[in-house]
């Protein structure tokens, strides 16, 4: 728990309420939730350059990590380790790790502190630790949390739609050009 016997004082824990509760955290629990989340979480030191969660990692996948100082990178593979795209830069209220703390299934981006990071983590342990003392927070910070992932999820659906309309548009085009190649190499000139 982040108790002010932990080596965090007050006014950070109250940083780290305000910050879950901002647009690029947990923005519909209310600052008491957040408060009483916040007691349930740990705090953690990162270096700047450390890959702290690796993709394709079973290891502490379940725990989530609010950022609360710095900056980190989150990337995907592309078709290999060694080929990766950055999706998103994460600075202070960034969540990393909800899909973890929910299924505890292997992570599915890379993480790499681009700065000296300051989080606060939430374990699985402890979220069903808030479950048993605070049902009705815990309630609402996995409906919070689901209600996230859901946006994500139709994002990421839009996305697909868009590059399948683009990847037809291309392929009517390597179609249009092959035809034309075709009539060239059987000696009938292309129609204009």
């Amino acid at each position: 728990m982040m108790s002010d016997n932990s080596g965090v004082g007050g006014d950070a824990r109250e940083n780290a309420a305000r910050l879950l509760i901002t647009p690029n955290g947990l923005a519909e629990l209310s600052l008491a939730d957040a408060r009483e989340v916040v007691g349930f979480m740990r705090p953690k030191r990162v270096g700047a350059g450390t890959v702290f969660i690796q993709e394709g990692e079973a290891l502490h996948v379940d725990d989530m990590m609010l950022i609360l100082e710095g900056e980190a990178t989150v990337e995907y593979e592309v078709s290999s380790p060694a080929e990766t795209m950055v999706v998103s830069i994460l600075g202070p209220g960034g969540l990393i790790g909800e899909m973890g703390l929910l299924d505890g299934s292997p992570r599915s981006a890379t993480c790499t502190a681009t700065t000296d990071l300051a989080v606060a983590v939430l374990t699985r342990a402890a979220l069903l630790q808030l479950i048993d003392e605070c049902p009705d927070v815990a309630a609402r910070l996995l409906l919070t949390i689901s209600k996230r992932l859901s946006g994500r999820l139709r994002e990421a659906n839009r996305r697909l739609r868009t590059f399948a309309q683009l990847s037809r548009a291309l392929q009517q085009e390597l179609d249009a050009t092959h035809s034309i190649n075709l009539r060239l190499l059987e000696g009938d000139p292309p129609k204009t």
